[in-house]
């Protein structure tokens, strides 16, 4: 098959899979094992941890803006010129700072890629979009599921060498650079297909009017806070649920079991609820889908069993799936194609912040007041924001 006939919803979506599997192997098991190797005590190890996603909250919406003003096309291959060259800096670090320093470089290219990407999609296949960025983000899950799995084999495998320490570091960082420069390789396949168009000239006073409207647009504001409110519960989950597990008697194994089958679950229905989407509409689907895991994530605490927390698991990933599939199409019908870039980075810089202050504000309230209150504190922070979404928020026509 020649690569330069492959439609652009394909090259994308592998694209974002390398993209995606080489910066989720640059941090997952590597960071904390690397930072602890490079001489960093805890709270070093979580301050490199944050870095990339602080790059996040602040990247995506000037990012947005300068891909409305100078073109998509030029803002992605920016993004991933980061994703192929950041990773062989990491070979280069010989303290934690310099490691942080290469992170908040690294954190840019997420920050850019994913809400562009999906503001490409989005005006490519607009009788479609629900089901095309599902699938754009069933290819990222599938990058970010795998890598650490591959990761920690490395590193493992090495671990039994003493002579190989430091070594099995630097060849995940390689591994890591490899599939960047994958996904930079299979994007610059679309410079030979007409079908991503640049943006028309505008003046920049003319881009902050225009963001000025976004920003104070119900739709696109409180559609993003209750995709930060899906996250927010999710982060929470995924970093307590195993030790409320542990508490409860569970196994590793079976904890492990648990949270793989939610992602896969994310995974499998994403293409499919985007596509329900597209059909029914977005604002019935994310209140419900907002509704359900609002109820899943505050009864965890029910439930005792590893079977019934299975259930719950892949319940609550299928709400996410619900909600998320919906979000990001739902903001692109409610933007101009000169303002998609805008409004797909509001919504990541707004998601990237439910999604870090999830296991942070979950974490102080276990610590004083114990599990179910934490559980339920965050399901109630969901319900909130969907009130809002539902009484602010209208559906409309795609556009």
């Amino acid at each position: 098959m020649n690569i330069i006939k492959t439609s652009p919803f394909i090259l994308i979506c592998a694209s974002g899979f390398f993209a995606l599997f080489s910066s989720t192997i640059s941090k997952s098991p590597i960071l904390p094992l690397y930072s602890a190797y490079l001489g960093a005590n805890p709270s070093d190890v979580g301050l490199v941890a944050s870095v990339s996603a602080f790059t996040g909250i602040i990247a995506s919406i000037p990012a947005g803006i300068l891909s409305d003003k100078i073109g998509r096309r030029k803002m992605l291959m920016f993004s991933l010129f980061i994703f192929a060259s950041a990773p062989f800096l990491y070979l280069l670090v010989d303290n934690i700072i310099e490691l942080a320093i290469v992170r908040f470089y690294h954190g840019f290219a997420t920050a850019i890629f994913v809400p562009i990407a999906m503001a490409v999609l989005s005006e490519l296949y607009s009788k479609e979009k629900g089901e095309k960025l599902g699938w754009f983000s069933t290819s990222t899950l599938a990058g970010r599921f795998l890598a650490p799995l591959l990761g920690g084999a490395i590193i493992g495998y090495f671990a039994s060498y003493p002579y190989a320490i430091g070594y099995n570091y630097k060849l995940v960082y390689l591994l890591c650079g490899v599939t960047g420069f994958c996904a930079l390789l299979l994007f610059l396949a679309t410079k030979k297909l007409d079908n991503i168009t640049e943006q028309k000239e505008t003046s920049w006073a003319t881009r902050w009017i225009s963001f000025k409207k976004l920003i104070s647009s119900n739709v696109i504001v409180l559609t993003s806070f209750v995709e930060a409110g899906i996250l927010f519960t999710y982060g929470a989950f995924e970093t307590f649920l195993p030790l409320f597990c542990i508490e409860k008697g569970l196994n590793a194994y079976e904890i492990g079991f648990i949270l793989s089958s939610q992602v896969i679950t994310i995974a499998l229905t994403k293409p499919i609820m985007g596509r329900f989407s597209d059909k029914h509409g977005r604002k019935p689907q994310i209140t419900w889908g907002a509704m359900i895991g609002a109820i899943c994530i505050g009864s965890i605490t029910f439930f005792n069993s590893f079977i019934s927390l299975l259930l719950i698991s892949i319940l609550f990933g299928l709400t996410i799936s619900t909600v998320t599939s919906a979000t990001s199409a739902f903001i692109s019908d409610n933007s101009s194609k000169d303002d998609r870039g805008s409004a797909m980075g509001i919504l990541g810089s707004i998601m990237d912040i439910g999604h870090t202050t999830g296991p942070i504000i979950t974490g102080f309230i276990i610590f004083g007041f114990g599990y179910k209150i934490a559980f339920i504190s965050a399901g109630l922070i969901l319900f909130l924001l969907l009130i809002f979404f539902k009484i602010k928020v209208r559906e409309v026509k795609q556009l």
